[in-house]
């Protein structure tokens, strides 16, 4: 076999296709953007068809760039925006209803009346999770509701539901594998983490029938195999994982104790706890980071909603950068003696609030404030919710995050200045590593160990290479004046 590996790694406003060698190094890369929509307040969809055709331009644009046929592909590994959810006909394959995006905030109304119910501690127990409208499970419900004839369809078996993977799985596979993997699996609100399949009773709660539920594999297992027409070739498809767990698996967190954070649009930190579940009394989600020849690992979450877009808002909506890479430069010319904080509330708040009804805002603007201040305060925004998670995870861990080095991740983690003020506000070192796609790394190498042709969990540990370490060296001072002054400006946001 050839070593080559292809990871798809389709985000919330792009898809990607990498193609690694058999040294794990980076040969190809494909990407193309597409749509959001936001159809009201609150709501963000995807065209499912978009997402699709967005997946196989640029698998086959890595195979061109890399000048490879699909012959020589090993196999090819899924990571997918995690949440987001996909009902279509089982029969022809066509979308009922555009995707749901794990930001959506639709079934605020039925979470509300789900917990007033008392059920939450039930679902919690079942899933690890709240009962909050990030979840897939009460989206598909929504579906099911306001789709004209779609429970009647669901109740007959003419209906399938998953989230991205098992709709890329499903399209890939022409129709012949309905699947999806643990990690997955677990963000649904209908998966027993403990037991390990769909749970009966919480099906039950949401009315939304086994039948339309796809299979749940480990992390590297046989997913199928891709239509010859699709690639010039017949592909296994042998590695799948959500983006958060695939990039604790690219970041070789594979010990208890490590943790990493990736920032993209969000921002979700793990915390790998091995074999032990752990339950938050912090309001963070208790998870499962992999699961591989049967044997699960879990790991505690931190979700924040937004990160990278918010820098995407600076550029897109106040037109304040061209670049989102700017975002850095332009926050080290602010204004030290500024104390401009915005809370990025724009779908609400995740861990450790789980306020959907917050909504965003900037606290202590004057007159000399500016373009440098608000994006400083834009940046600092996320390295403060980081800070949020990291303190939420020191009070449920059993050896405490204190003193844990942080892996970081995604788009924002190019900027020093960003990666610098995040070690300063943590007070603990954050680590860079030499890829930076670890995302569609974790998804490779899922693949790649399962097709034996890329290393064990402890060569693909050692293989791991620092970049840059960045050590904290702000006053402890100026450090809790301004965590005193973020946790008030989110205090005013709340709302309740």
């Amino acid at each position: 076999m050839s070593g080559y590996v292809l990871a798809i790694d389709q985000g919330t406003t792009s898809s990607r296709a990498i193609i690694f060698d058999a040294d794990m190094k980076m040969v190809a890369t494909g990407q193309e953007e597409f749509r959001q929509i936001y159809p009201a307040s609150g709501w963000v969809e995807h065209d499912p068809e978009d997402i699709w055709n967005s997946v196989v331009s640029t698998v086959k644009s890595a195979l061109s760039e890399a000048r490879l046929a699909a012959t020589k592909i090993s196999a090819i590994g899924i990571t997918n925006q995690r949440e987001t959810v996909v009902v279509w006909d089982k029969a022809t394959g066509e979308p009922i209803h555009n995707a749901i995006v794990w930001q959506d905030r639709r079934t605020a109304p039925l979470c509300a009346r789900l917990k007033k119910k008392g059920l939450e501690a039930k679902f919690t127990r079942k899933t690890g999770l709240l009962l909050d409208p990030y979840f897939s499970g009460t989206k598909i419900a929504w579906i099911l509701d306001k789709v004209k004839g779609a429970r009647r369809r669901a109740a007959k078996g003419e209906l399938l539901a998953g989230t991205i993977d098992t709709f890329l799985i499903w399209r890939l596979t022409g129709g012949k594998v309905h699947a999806t993997d643990a990690t997955n699996a677990s963000r649904t609100l209908l998966y027993n983490i403990a037991a390990n399949e769909w749970d009966r009773e919480l099906l039950d709660i949401l009315k939304v029938p086994a039948s339309l539920l796809p299979q749940v594999k480990d992390s590297a297992d046989d997913f199928g195999m891709t239509r010859e027409s699709l690639f010039g070739a017949s592909i296994p498809i042998l590695g799948v994982a959500g983006d958060q767990q695939a990039a604790t698996i690219g970041q070789a967190c594979f010990e208890p104790g490590m943790m990493k954070s990736t920032y993209g649009t969000g921002c979700f930190a793990l915390l790998n706890t091995g074999a032990d579940m752990v339950r938050s009394r912090n309001r963070l989600l208790t998870t499962i980071a992999y699961r591989l020849n049967g044997k699960t690992t879990y790991a505690l979450e931190g979700s924040i909603f937004v990160a990278g877009a918010a820098v995407q808002w600076l550029r897109d909506s106040l037109k304040i950068i061209h670049k989102s890479e700017h975002s850095g430069d332009l926050a080290a010319e602010a204004d030290d003696r500024q104390n401009v904080y915005l809370v990025p509330a724009f779908v609400g708040l995740g861990a450790p609030y789980w306020d959907a009804d917050a909504r965003g805002a900037i606290f202590g603007l004057t007159r000399d404030t500016g373009r440098a201040a608000l994006a400083r305060a834009t940046l600092e925004s996320v390295a403060f919710q980081t800070r949020d998670l990291l303190d939420a995870m020191n009070k449920d861990w059993k050896d405490g995050a204190a003193g844990t080095v942080l892996r970081v991740d995604g788009g924002m983690v190019a900027s020093d200045w960003t990666m610098q003020r995040l070690a300063d506000i943590l007070d603990a070192p954050v680590d860079r590593p030499e890829i930076l796609e670890t995302t569609a790394l974790g998804a490779a190498w899922l693949a790649g160990s399962k097709a034996g042709v890329w290393p064990d969990s402890r060569a693909f540990a050692r293989s791991w290479s620092l970049e840059r370490r960045f050590e904290p060296r702000m006053a402890a001072s100026t450090r809790s004046a301004k965590i005193r002054g973020w946790r008030d400006a989110v205090r005013r946001t709340l709302s309740g």
